[in-house]
């Protein structure tokens, strides 16, 4: 064989990082000791695998072509050891979650995963569904579960729970004890809303359609609690998932507002690489979301 592992680990960290020092580090290589299992990897095959744009380094075609089977195997190679080792559930799963999966629905199930599998680890990254899409389509996450639905040629995007959002308001809000908005409440009313790319958004203009353009959106804020204190603070009202509004709701400090004539309905998802070998961490992981499912 040509080329070693450790080589295949240069590359997918050079990958990554997009800067061999940061790939060394990521290693606990020297820079010297990873460029040179770098530039041998290449002088082996007479192959450019990244394009070097000062001290940056991007994938070139051929680069990025090999890239989804160097992952594969290393993922093969790690999951082997772990058999020779009796480990079948063990070292670090990449999990990336949207920001009211990641805040309200994420973390308890890490703690069960943890309680199940204790040689597990499991790093949680917290994102919109653009940026997690993003990193789970570069090999930087092994798992997305996100808010809002996508279309990429490289990644799979499965149904897991329902959701729902809600409009929401401070209590004493002129339209608080309102039964029911109408469209012209709603085009009345100061919006504190998600940025655009995050699945919450995604959703909310999805629900507004035909009035979209027309809404005052007074603030576009990318966290989940700012929305809710602004929206206390008596700025305007906001839409969000209704996970995340269940102890405001029940400590009185926000009121939800009823809008029957509109669909907030929606399905959360889990993001995988189509080429992304399945550890038994993951594989244990997916089972867990499965059993979540609603």
């Amino acid at each position: 064989m040509r080329y070693t592992l450790r080589q295949l680990e240069v590359f997918i960290a050079t990958a990554q990082h997009e800067n061999i020092s940061r790939a060394a580090s990521d290693l606990a290589m020297s820079q010297s000791a990873a460029s040179g299992s770098l530039r041998e990897l290449e002088q082996q095959f007479n192959v450019q695998l990244f394009d070097r744009l000062g001290k940056r380094l991007r994938l070139s075609e051929l680069g990025r072509q090999l890239r989804p089977a160097a992952e594969e195997l290393l993922d093969r190679a790690r999951a082997l050891e772990q058999g020779m080792l009796g480990e079948e559930v063990s070292g670090r799963l990449q999990l990336g979650a949207t920001l009211t999966i990641g805040n309200y629905l994420a973390v308890p199930m890490i703690a069960a995963f943890r309680t199940r599998f204790p040689a597990a680890d499991v790093a949680l990254s917290v994102a919109n569904t653009a940026a997690i899409a993003e990193k789970v389509a570069h090999y930087e996450l092994d798992i997305g579960l996100v808010e809002g639905e996508l279309s990429h040629a490289d990644l799979s995007c499965e149904p897991w729970q329902a959701d729902e959002l809600t409009v929401f308001a401070a209590p004493g809000h002129p339209l608080a004890r309102r039964r029911a908005l109408t469209d012209d409440d709603l085009l009345s009313l100061e919006w504190i809303v998600r940025e655009p790319g995050s699945g919450t958004r995604q959703t909310f203009d999805r629900a507004m359609h035909g009035i979209l353009p027309a809404l005052r959106l007074a603030l576009e804020l990318q966290h989940t609690e700012a929305i809710k204190r602004a929206v206390e603070a008596g700025l305007g009202v906001g839409c969000l998932s209704r996970i995340s509004l269940v102890e405001a709701f029940a400590r009185g400090s926000l009121v939800p507002l009823r809008v029957p004539h509109r669909d907030f309905t929606r399905r959360l998802h889990i993001v995988l690489h189509r080429q992304k070998f399945h550890t038994a961490a993951l594989r244990e992981w997916l089972a867990l979301c499965h059993e979540q499912a609603w």
